[in-house]
């Protein structure tokens, strides 16, 4: 039976220096992802609009604000800076058949926690594998989304797990945490159906504070339901049904993580790599194409094909990367899906606006078994004036069966970072994750600036 006990004894028992050399690699390029991400994010309006009014709302606390001068209380920075690696829709992502949550959504959560109780790398990385590992076996095991809930119910739970690990939380203090972030604060799905809207790449960040809200009323002494999954009205009969977890000391969940190659949904990785891969071995003009005909697995046809409300209609960032029409228009258009493609101007382009009303996406039921077996593919074919060309896609690069390597996780920060850092900074940042274990946090957080 899966209960808060449970989660707690588990995450009390992770130690980093358990943990394989492959693991402790894997949290270590995760934190790198996200923090380049992050940075990129930067100036972004709904970015903005976080930030004024966390430092309207609170202007004193131990914790950095990415980016700033400015510094916070724990959830504060939870939130802002969650918001910074969530909002461009790059972060990486766990492959489970009914549920794809970010896992990295967990990383500034247990950040805050850590940098305030002064802690080492070593510690923080812990945290991080503990809440990726309770992410993930949620996601497997207790998939929300056909019930109406959004994936974020999941991660107040596991933010909670790792961020009260890092603040010291005892056993009873840990379930009480858990308790209250996970009675408290579960989010609709109503999110990320119909006309999508900004609050669709901060609702994470929403949960990420809430869930460290609940760690610092537990450390306080506030009780919680313990009894909270199988309580009666409590998470099971709820929002998840009956399920059980198996949690692993090891934190092996985070192989089960993706790491987008392209600023795009994650069930788009595939298919926009595909495009890109055609429209530049066959040179293809745009203005030639009749139809890009897309089949696909059940839960890219659900949420970005369709399923959930039209993805023709695009008029905003947040709805362009959960439209695959547009996301396809675009990638053939430009040949690469980065920040650019998600300009307001970009997406109003009669080029694109034009070409995304002839891209159709069906399910194919074989994809989805294959997908549920661990692939992510995409069969692509465009049909232009005098010639058809077609594409199958199995995965990505950056898929779990198909990882990114150091290099290319580098590669991916700096680019994200050029605008902001000059090569001595990256290389700093890049060589302070690499040897995390060794330092401490606020020795990675001081070079956020």
């Amino acid at each position: 039976m899966t209960t808060t006990a449970e989660l707690a004894d588990f995450a009390l028992s992770v130690a980093y220096d358990e943990l394989s050399d492959d693991v402790q690699e894997e949290l270590k390029k995760r934190v790198l992802d996200s923090i380049g991400i992050a940075v990129g994010a930067l100036g972004a309006d709904a970015v903005e609009i976080v930030h004024e009014t966390s430092v309207e709302m609170d202007t004193a606390g131990p914790c950095r604000l990415w980016g700033s001068d400015d510094t916070a209380a724990p959830p504060t920075a939870a939130l802002y800076n969650t918001t910074l690696t969530r909002y461009l829709d790059y972060m990486d992502s766990f492959l489970a058949p009914g549920e794809t949550p970010h896992p990295s959504d967990n990383i500034a959560s247990v950040i805050a926690c850590a940098e305030q109780q002064g802690l080492t790398g070593a510690d923080l990385l812990a945290g991080i594998g503990v809440a990726y590992e309770v992410q993930g076996e949620l996601a497997w095991n207790a998939p929300v989304r056909d019930r109406g809930w959004d994936h974020v119910t999941h991660t107040v739970l596991s933010a909670a797990t790792g961020a009260g690990l890092v603040s010291e939380l005892d056993r009873e203090e840990l379930r009480n945490a858990i308790g209250i972030a996970g009675t408290a604060h579960n989010a609709l799905r109503v999110t990320r159906t119909g006309g999508i809207n900004e609050w669709k790449g901060i609702a994470s960040a929403n949960a990420a504070r809430n869930a460290v809200y609940s760690v610092a009323l537990a450390d306080h002494g506030m009780e919680g339901p313990t009894n909270l999954f199988e309580g009666q009205k409590g998470w099971k009969q709820i929002v998840s049904g009956e399920f059980e977890i198996d949690l692993d000391t090891g934190c092996e969940r985070v192989f089960d993580t993706m790491t987008k190659r392209y600023v795009a949904e994650t069930y788009a990785q595939s298919a926009v790599e595909g495009i890109i891969e055609l429209a530049e071995e066959h040179d293809i003009d745009a203005s030639r194409v009749e139809s890009i005909h897309l089949d696909t697995f059940e839960g890219a046809k659900l949420i970005i094909g369709g399923g959930e409300g039209s993805r023709y209609e695009v008029e905003t960032k947040a709805q362009a990367d959960h439209s695959l029409p547009y996301m396809l228009a675009a990638a053939l258009i430009d040949r690469q899906m980065t920040n650019d493609a998600y300009d307001p101007e970009r997406i109003q382009r009669d080029d694109v606006q034009t070409l995304l009303r002839k891209v159709t996406v069906e399910e194919d039921e074989v994809l989805t078994e294959r997908f549920e077996n661990g692939e992510m593919p995409a069969n692509i074919e465009i049909e232009l004036d005098d010639s058809t060309y077609q594409i199958e896609k199995d995965d990505f690069s950056g898929h779990p069966n198909n990882p990114m390597s150091w290099a290319q996780i580098e590669e991916k920060f700096t680019t994200m970072t050029d605008d902001r850092y000059a090569r001595e900074r990256q290389n700093e940042i890049i060589e302070t994750v690499k040897s995390l274990d060794t330092c401490d946090v606020v020795d990675l957080v001081e070079l956020l600036e």
